[in-house]
């Protein structure tokens, strides 16, 4: 969603690095630049003002000014202040010393607060919790089946009782059940339109003042952009809005809304949706979101989607396998997989440090569709292949090709880089292994950097 502002934001510094010494005048180039950049994001006009007026104050002071590294103090700088953009609250839910806490849904027709209901669920299972979940939108017969087929899918239980059709009878009737059943958190996924009425906001005062809610998340189509935030307004004038879930940040949208919403809402954005699966749901985390935007990376939530899908037992014994020389095709394919249940590729990259900017690699962006083929050509060798690829002759490599619907260059090309890999892997992998650890690592570098990989 950011990668066109993303793009015009490290354009301006890298503008600035190719200055010796900033002056006022090359300051204000740079502001007028930021500034478009913001107001072409869709970011609310009156906080690109105040946002470029507190860089200004601090960017032309003396210490900026005559510093020998002034672009880099202006990207923190820069950084600095898109971070104060979202206030200092931490994202996630609020904490609760109720027993079940509730969490309360609330946004338009169409935003995706059914989906994030779900979404939330699993990521609260992940935490330790017990979530129920409940559907009060009565009068969309299909909202009510489609959060039982998610919650199926997912493994969560769904109070949904037959023939109650009262929105507050049903939200109370979940909280009662979830202190019987010992559930410690229930979600109430609440009705939508697609304008705000007077008789959605009754509905939804009705079930607030009936369950007491512990968080009020006003659920926000990041596509929708200044739409989004003027709702949430209105939701958090007449029921009360205690966080935002920003939903899609990963699509094409320009993406101001989420650099708007804290400051023209005043609550802050509590979880963000980051892809189309039930757990692509993030708390948010200002500091990590400016990372990215900045081209500076995040590695900690790469980190954490990593600790989510890789087995601690596989992972041991894959180092094993490396430092004894034993890394297989089939292997490869396993740690493929894995990476790939991390989210799509380009995006898993894009948190890693100086790769922010994929975009700008034209052709040479990573590709899912080559990795499908890569899938297709080891999923087409026989077992005996995968863990000795020394046994693929010619005919194998043709009948491999066949078989995955690829060429015969392109299984050459597999087989070439894989023993490649393998090289570098047994360098890396020895490097731990006592002795020699500096001359391997330099090692590793020297073979990195003659491949065009290294720095």
């Amino acid at each position: 969603m950011f990668d066109s502002l993303s793009e015009r934001l490290q354009g301006v510094f890298r503008t600035l690095r190719g200055e010796a010494r900033l002056s006022e005048p090359v300051v204000e180039a740079a502001l007028r630049e930021i500034r478009m950049a913001l107001l072409e994001a869709d970011v609310n006009f009156k906080v690109v003002k105040a946002f470029v007026d507190r860089v200004r104050e601090r960017a032309v002071g003396q210490d900026v000014l005559r510093s020998l590294t002034p672009a880099q103090q202006v990207v923190k700088i820069v950084r600095d202040e898109l971070i104060a953009l979202f206030g200092d609250a931490e994202g996630g839910l609020r904490p609760s010393k109720s027993s079940p806490q509730v969490v309360l849904l609330l946004g338009l027709q169409g935003a995706g607060k059914t989906t994030a209901a779900a979404k939330l669920a699993k990521w609260l299972v992940r935490q330790g919790r017990h979530p129920l979940l409940v559907s009060t939108d009565v009068r969309r017969p299909a909202a009510i089946e489609q959060l039982n087929v998610l919650g199926r899918q997912a493994g969560l239980r769904v109070f949904d009782p037959a023939g109650d059709l009262d929105p507050v009878s049903r939200a109370t009737g979940a909280l009662t059940d979830a202190k019987n059943l010992g559930f410690d958190l229930v979600i109430v996924d609440t009705a939508g339109r697609l304008h705000i009425d007077e008789t959605l906001m009754q509905e939804l005062t009705a079930i607030r003042d009936a369950v007491k809610p512990d968080n009020a998340l006003y659920v926000a189509d990041a596509m929708t952009g200044q739409d989004a935030i003027k709702s949430a307004g209105e939701f958090n004038r007449h029921v009360g809005v205690t966080g935002v879930v920003l939903t899609k940040l990963d699509g094409d949208a320009r993406g101001g809304a989420a650099l708007s919403v804290v400051a023209v809402v005043g609550v802050p954005i509590a979880f963000v949706g980051v892809g189309e699966r039930l757990d692509d749901l993030e708390p948010f985390q200002a500091d990590r979101l400016v990372s990215r935007l900045l081209g500076m990376g995040d590695v900690l939530s790469l980190i954490e989607r990593a600790e989510q899908v890789v087995d601690r037992d596989e992972a041991v014994r894959l180092e094993q396998k490396l430092r004894g020389d034993d890394f297989t095709l089939e292997d490869f394919l396993a740690q493929l997989k894995t990476l790939r249940k991390m989210g799509p590729l380009e995006q898993v990259l894009g948190m890693l440090p100086g790769m922010g900017g994929l975009k700008q690699l034209g052709d040479a962006r990573p590709d899912e569709a080559q990795l499908n083929g890569v899938e297709a050509i080891i999923n087409s060798m026989t077992r005996a292949e995968r863990r000795s690829f020394k046994l693929i002759d010619g005919s194998r490599r043709r009948r491999i090709a066949t078989g995955s619907g690829t060429t015969v260059e392109d299984v050459n090309r597999l087989l070439r880089q894989f023993q490649q890999m393998r090289k570098m892997l047994k360098v890396v992998g020895g490097a731990g292994a006592g002795g020699g650890t500096r001359k391997r690592a330099r090692q590793a570098m020297a073979m990195l950097k003659g491949r065009g990989l290294g720095a």
